[in-house]
C-alpha cells in the first residue's frame, strides 16, 4: 500500500457500510479491464476512475492492482482504497480515505490523492512469493510482496541526540504491495505479480 505507512492521519469516523457480494467489495482479479475491476471492488468508483482518468487520458493501461482495508482503531473505523495502475511509462497511484470534517454535511469527507510516478525513476523493484503445498499435494502460490523504490529521500523521523542536537532520518520513497490468500485470495495474488512483472519490463535499465 503506497502511501499508508507514513502518512499523517486525521481522526476517522465510521464508514459507509460495505455492501454484500456482488457489489462494492466482489474479488475483482478476473476483470481485465481497470473500470470494471474499480466498479466491482471499490467503495466509491466513480472518483477513483474521475481521478485516474484525468491522468491516464487515452493511454492503455497494462496491468492494475486494488486494494482496500478496513481500519478499526480507538478513533473509529475508515476504509482505505488504492488503485496502482502502469501504462507504458508511467505508474499512477490513487488512494482515499474517510476521514472527519466538521463542516461538510454528515460530517465527512473522502481524501482523495493521485501520484505520478514515472517508470524512469524507479531504481529497484523486489519481488517476493510464499509457495506451499495446497489441499491436493501441488504447488500453491500463498502470497506475493512487491517493493518498489526511487532514489528520492523521504525524512521518516526527527531523532534528538545529545545537548539537545536534533538530526532526520531518512530512507528511500518506497512503494509496497502484497496479497495472501487471506487477503485478495489467488486470483488476486496473480494479478499482484502481472502487475509486477509488467513494472519490472518497463522500467529503464542503467544507460
Amino acid at each position: 500500500m503506497f502511501g499508508r505507512p507514513g502518512r499523517q492521519r486525521m481522526s476517522r469516523t465510521q464508514p459507509p457500510a460495505v455492501p454484500s457480494s456482488g457489489a462494492a467489495g466482489s474479488d475483482w482479479s478476473a476483470h481485465r479491464e481497470l473500470e470494471d475491476a474499480v466498479r466491482a471492488y471499490l467503495l466509491h468508483p466513480d472518483i477513483a476512475l474521475e481521478a485516474l482518468g484525468a491522468v491516464l487520458g487515452r493511454r492503455p493501461v497494462r496491468a492494475f492492482t486494488l486494494e482496500r482495508v478496513v481500519d478499526i482503531n480507538a478513533n473509529g473505523t475508515s476504509v482505505w482504497q488504492e488503485a496502482a495502475v502502469c501504462d507504458d511509462h508511467r505508474l499512477v497511484l490513487w488512494h482515499s480515505e474517510d476521514m472527519t470534517d466538521a463542516s461538510a454535511p454528515g460530517g465527512t469527507v473522502l481524501d482523495s490523492s493521485v501520484q505520478v510516478i514515472p517508470l524512469g525513476s524507479v531504481s529497484h523493484v523486489g519481488i517476493r512469493t510464499l509457495v506451499g503445498t495446497g489441499a491436493d499435494g501441488g504447488r500453491e502460490t500463498r502470497g506475493a510482496y512487491v517493493f518498489l523504490a526511487t532514489p528520492t529521500l523521504q525524512e521518516i523521523a526527527t531523532v534528538r541526540g545529545e545537548e539537545g542536537t536534533t538530526t532526520g532520518r531518512f530512507r528511500q520513497e518506497a512503494y509496497r504491495f502484497s496479497k495472501s490468500l487471506d487477503d485478495g485470495g489467488p486470483g488476486q495474488i496473480r494479478r499482484l505479480l502481472e502487475f509486477a512483472h509488467a513494472v519490472s519490463e518497463r522500467v529503464p535499465g542503467p544507460r
